[in-house]
């Protein structure tokens, strides 16, 4: 059974959703930064680059977003080059022929303001990723206001119940509007579906009105605080407890299930603190180990994941585990845990794009297909972001893509550390060592008058290595310079860093 836990403090939010106390998905909402993703803006055209078939739009934040010709809906895009053409076929006084070539310089103008769409936030030096193929959320449905196209998701297996679906929200919907309809609209009575419809329409009946009250870079719509949205999304037969432990959140999350699914509600719980809430089933614990790159499994094996900004890198080893019938026995099992934990670690990390995964190579090619079939179908069941995965490569890799969605788990809650500028390591003492020689050699070959009774102070672990290991090397300074030279014990001075004085 699911459990949804959310802790809500002055200083942050935080949403963690529970299956058998393993957390699957957590989410955090500072409430001293704004969320950008899903949020509505009145933006403004300030490059149109046709090479790349990009335009660059304000929308008041640090960077610019950036709107791919990819992301401009059809209606819009042919609505501006047909009148792109018109206006081009007066001021030449000839009748042109309209054209569909759709060119990103044709659609816009700089200067020119649009309404746009946050589909993902700002990721390392890149802004946000804009759109105008519009998505509002729902319980059962998420509305499609500018692309008619009805979609059903595809964990709705029944034939029937997809065309019943289909035909429903086709029938209460505008022509020129679509839908994707949700797996939580599964076997749902057509009040609450049609009910969840005429909402969505609302909301985008006053983000139209919005938008033409509004200034340049303003914002006009944005979803639902992060506790409402964590609930309508995963609120479902499974969710046996929804835990809270703010009053003033509690009473707003049981309006908000009071209204959108009254069966539910008295699900709906107050946590009184102490102990804190994500002390209480240990996700505070599972957050910090949600940061390091090894997991470990029951069986004694391990998932080493690592990231980087083209993709992620996923490693399985057996470790401890030896089976208790043949090798191929315990690679089998050993990747049938790790494809499970796997699909947890995507959605806990929030991990998205190319991802590349090396699970132990296995002889038999019957139980490479098992392998790939429960890795598919625990990503259908467990995971509600899009996923495709390809076949075991030659090299016994299985390669897959899976829909991005804000920042990952480490890139929300760390730094690059400034020593290491991010690439994990650090230079050795040893190396250092070398370098504070060799710059002291130089210092006393370029200026003779340094030369003399000298006082080197360097830090503690550098004093311990150059009298220790190197003091072979001080010697002979002495001797080559003519000097007297002693080393001094300094805690101010970093590993790297070294102060020479004449005494």
């Amino acid at each position: 059974m699911k459990k949804i836990i959310i802790s809500d403090q002055p200083w942050q939010t935080r949403v963690a959703v529970m299956r058998d106390g393993k957390t699957q998905n957590i989410y955090f909402a500072s409430h001293a930064i704004e969320t950008l993703e899903r949020v509505y803006f009145k933006g403004i055209i300030t490059k149109v680059l046709p090479g790349i078939q990009t335009a660059f739009v304000d929308i008041g934040q640090e960077r610019a977003g950036f709107l791919h010709i990819s992301e401009i809906d059809r209606e819009l895009a042919l609505e501006k080059i047909s009148k792109h053409d018109d206006e081009l076929s007066e001021s030449h006084s000839t009748k042109k022929k309209r054209s569909n070539t759709r060119d990103i310089s044709k659609i816009f103008k700089e200067g020119e303001e649009v309404l746009v769409q946050v589909s993902k936030e700002p990721i390392y030096e890149k802004g946000a990723k804009l759109t105008t193929c519009f998505t509002l959320p729902g319980r059962f449905v998420v509305l499609m206001p500018n692309i008619p196209r009805i979609g059903v998701s595809k964990k709705v297996g029944d034939r029937d119940e997809r065309s019943r679906l289909r035909e429903l929200v086709r029938k209460h919907l505008p022509d020129e509007m679509g839908a994707i309809i949700r797996t939580t609209s599964e076997d749902q009575q057509e009040k609450e579906i049609v009910q969840d419809i005429k909402y969505l329409l609302k909301i985008w009946q006053t983000i139209q009105k919005k938008f033409k009250e509004a200034k340049p870079k303003d914002r006009i719509h944005e979803d639902l605080q992060l506790a409402l949205q964590v609930v309508r999304d995963h609120l479902d037969d499974d969710v046996d407890e929804i835990i809270v432990d703010n009053k003033a959140t509690q009473k707003e999350v049981y309006r908000f299930v009071k209204n959108i699914a009254p069966e539910h509600s008295f699900k709906v719980k107050m946590h009184k603190e102490p102990p804190f809430l994500f002390e209480v089933f240990s996700v505070d614990k599972q957050i910090e180990d949600g940061l390091y790159k090894k997991v470990e499994l029951k069986s004694g094996g391990s998932l080493i994941i690592e990231t980087t900004e083209a993709m992620t890198v996923i490693d399985v080893n057996t470790g401890k585990f030896v089976g208790k019938k043949s090798m191929e026995d315990t690679v089998l099992k050993t990747n049938l845990e790790a494809a499970q934990e796997i699909v947890r670690q995507l959605r806990f990390r929030n991990i998205g794009g190319l991802i590349v995964i090396d699970f132990i190579d296995m002889a038999t090619q019957s139980h490479r297909h098992q392998l790939i079939r429960e890795f598919e179908k625990a990503l259908k069941a467990r995971d509600k972001f899009q996923s495709v995965v390809l076949k075991v490569s030659e090299f016994g890799l299985v390669q897959m893509t899976r829909k991005r969605s804000g920042k990952t788990l480490v890139q929300q809650l760390t730094n690059t550390c400034p020593t290491c500028k991010g690439s994990g390591f650090i230079t050795s003492l040893k190396t250092e060592s070398y370098g504070i020689l060799q710059r002291i050699k130089k210092q006393l070959l370029e200026d003779k008058e340094l030369r003399g009774t000298l006082q080197i102070d360097i830090h503690p672990f550098q004093l311990e290595q150059l009298t220790d290991v190197e003091f072979d090397s001080i010697l002979h300074f002495e001797k080559e310079f003519k000097s007297q030279i002693t080393l001094s014990s300094s805690e101010k001075l970093s590993t790297n860093q070294y102060k020479i004085q004449k005494n």
